[in-house]
């Protein structure tokens, strides 16, 4: 009998049987920044639990270190968190559409980078020939040489970028008067007065304020109704341990003017 009322289920026209929604997967990436994909689990995991208990929707996340492993994993999520930097060098390619812009722990909305050199030997962008320039956001050119020293200038051709993260050791060559100049994101501009080579530095210039990260969905994978749900879910999770435990403050609304000024000071940079 049993077996018969299964089937009757089944074939009776009008009878509509729904399927549990499926668990989307946020990717977080942010290439050249500290720690592995293991490492950063148990955070990804709370986050992804508060997100959930808000939104009402099963969510996972993961941390992609690394610029190819974030390509590879964002091109099956349907919703990402991502640096400026990725999102600008892949919003065509993945088809990233930005909705929210995060805020760091103690910081503004909106962040400047800072190229810090040898103090008193770069007065113009042409007293960069012949320098390196060493970010760990260089794996985007464009981005360097557009977002952060566009308003500087045109970058010399033998000036050379150089992706690294080892900024303290940069810093201290470039303090020793090697042709190093290092890009440092706001919370690095803050620490660089702690350093006791400090006064033998100093900012050359500054980029335009910017957001530091974006929370994207990935073309239509994503149904409207559950981006909605998880968007006012990481709306309503400010000053949140689950936040905190990725450095971040709050989620806020996309501030739609910088974000296109660093879409178009990115693109000139790629021409």
């Amino acid at each position: 009998m049993l077996v018969l009322v299964l089937v009757l289920v089944l074939v009776l026209p009008g009878l509509t049987i729904h399927a549990a929604p499926a668990e989307q997967t946020l990717v977080v990436c942010s290439p050249g920044s500290p720690g592995s994909t293991d490492e950063a689990q148990p955070r990804m995991d709370a986050f992804a639990a508060a997100v959930s208990a808000k939104a009402s929707t099963s969510l996972a996340a993961v941390y992609e270190p690394t610029e190819n492993g974030g390509v590879t994993r964002l091109k099956a999520a349907g919703v990402g968190l991502v640096s400026l930097p990725f999102f600008l060098a892949h919003e065509e390619e993945l088809g990233l559409h930005a909705r929210l812009q995060a805020v760091s722990k103690e910081r503004p909305a909106l962040e400047r980078w800072a190229v810090v050199a040898q103090k008193g030997r770069v007065k113009a962008v042409d007293g960069l020939a012949g320098f390196t320039v060493v970010s760990n956001v260089a794996y985007a050119p464009a981005f360097v040489r557009g977002v952060i020293l566009g308003g500087f200038g045109a970058l010399p051709a033998d000036a050379k970028l150089k992706q690294s993260t080892a900024v303290l050791s940069s810093l201290r060559k470039a303090a020793d008067g090697d042709a190093i100049a290092v890009v440092l994101d706001g919370p690095g501009e803050t620490s660089l007065a702690s350093l006791p080579f400090a006064t033998k530095l100093e900012v050359v210039t500054h980029s335009p304020p910017a957001p530091v990260g974006l929370v994207v969905t990935i073309d239509a994978r994503i149904p409207a109704k559950t981006w909605s749900a998880i968007e006012r879910a990481l709306l309503g999770l400010a000053s949140s341990e689950a936040l905190g435990g990725i450095q971040i403050d709050r989620f806020a609304p996309l501030d739609e003017k910088a974000l296109d000024a660093a879409r178009k000071a990115f693109a000139d940079a790629s021409r």
